[in-house]
This record gives C-alpha cells, structure tokens and sequence, in this order.
C-alpha cells in the first residue's frame, strides 16, 4: 500500500501551470520516471517545462496537428519549434487520437463516434485535462517519441496546464492497456464556474 498526496485545484485553467508542472516533476523524480510528455499548444508550456527539468528528464512535448486552428498553419511558432528541438525537446504533431477523422464525419453528418464517446465521458467525469493527458501520451507512443514504460503527462485545455497523472502509454491500437496509474493534480471542479 501506498499513500500520496493529490492536489486539487479550485478550478481548471493556465494560472495552475507552474503548480502542475512541479508537482509533475517532483513526482517523477521521485519515481525515477524518464519521460515528461507535456501538451503544448502555441509553446508557453513546454517552455515552462524545459527551464524546469533536469538533464535526467526527457521533455516529449505534444502539440496539435498543422490546420487545427487554421488551414495549412501551425499554432506553434517555427522558431520556437527550432528551439526546443535545439534544446533536445522531442516535439510529436499528429493527429488528435480521441477525434481525428470521427470528428469531421461528425461535423458533416451528424452522430457521434465511439472514439468521441470515449474523449467526452473522459472530459466530463475527470476534466479536460485528462482527457489530453491520455491522448497525448498514446500520440506520442504512436509516434515513437516515449517507450510503453511509465511516463508522467501533464496537461489542460487550450493554453496552460492543470492535470498530471502517473500513466502507462498504450497505443491507439492497445487503447485499453492504458493504465493511469496515478493522479498527481487535478482541478477539483471541472468547468470553471462550478
């Protein structure tokens, strides 16, 4: 048996980023886990993260895939790509697992998928960020940036970060040999106004 400590926020949003990334790293420290994958979308966060790690850490930093905001253009700035590659950062674009495809049938015909069942009853029941720690965790596996071995993911909804759990990867098509092994923070109310 095990006890440890679960932060939980008072409500989900950026102003938890700094928070949720120590506490992230702190913990795999602890575990002597050697993957940080971070969800970061326009870049602040996996900068945040990189200035905080150490050597032993490897940061694979997940972000949306080319057109996810505008057609043919990506959120991350180039240079700010270049940089983190140059500080050793795997940086994953691909597409979304938990929508991908599903979601544009979805949008031109009507329905939902089971993909989209699966990412909604997570986002509903755990929060956002959850939700994008799982998703992030199986892109980057798909993509070969961590192994199928403990990683901690942090995560949250559009800029920032307020999520981190202790989880191991599978990919998309294993979903179910995911294991979240661990909640390390969390917004205690998942929509911010409770």
């Amino acid at each position: 048996m095990q006890e440890k400590k679960i932060v939980y926020f008072d409500k989900p949003g950026k102003e938890n980023t700094e928070t949720t990334l120590r506490l992230a790293i702190e913990r795999a420290r602890e575990l002597g886990i050697r993957f940080l994958v971070v969800a970061s979308s326009y870049g602040e966060t996996a900068l945040k993260a990189l200035d905080m790690i150490d050597e032993k850490t490897q940061l694979v930093v997940v972000t949306y895939h080319t057109g996810f905001v505008r057609e043919g253009e990506n959120t991350m700035p180039p240079d700010l790509e270049d940089e983190l590659r140059r500080r050793g950062v795997k940086l994953v674009r691909q597409s979304h697992i938990l929508s991908g495809l599903e979601r544009s049938i979805s949008r031109k015909l009507g329905g939902v998928s089971r993909t989209e069942a699966i990412a909604e009853t997570l986002r509903s029941l755990f929060g956002h960020g959850l939700k994008v720690c799982v998703e992030i965790t199986i892109m980057a596996a798909d993509s070969g940036a961590i192994p199928i071995e403990e990683v901690v993911a942090v995560g949250g909804k559009s800029r920032g970060a307020d999520t981190a759990v202790v989880i191991r990867p599978a990919h998309m098509n294993n979903f179910f040999d995911m294991e979240i092994r661990e909640i390390i923070c969390m917004p205690r109310f998942k929509r911010s106004n409770p």
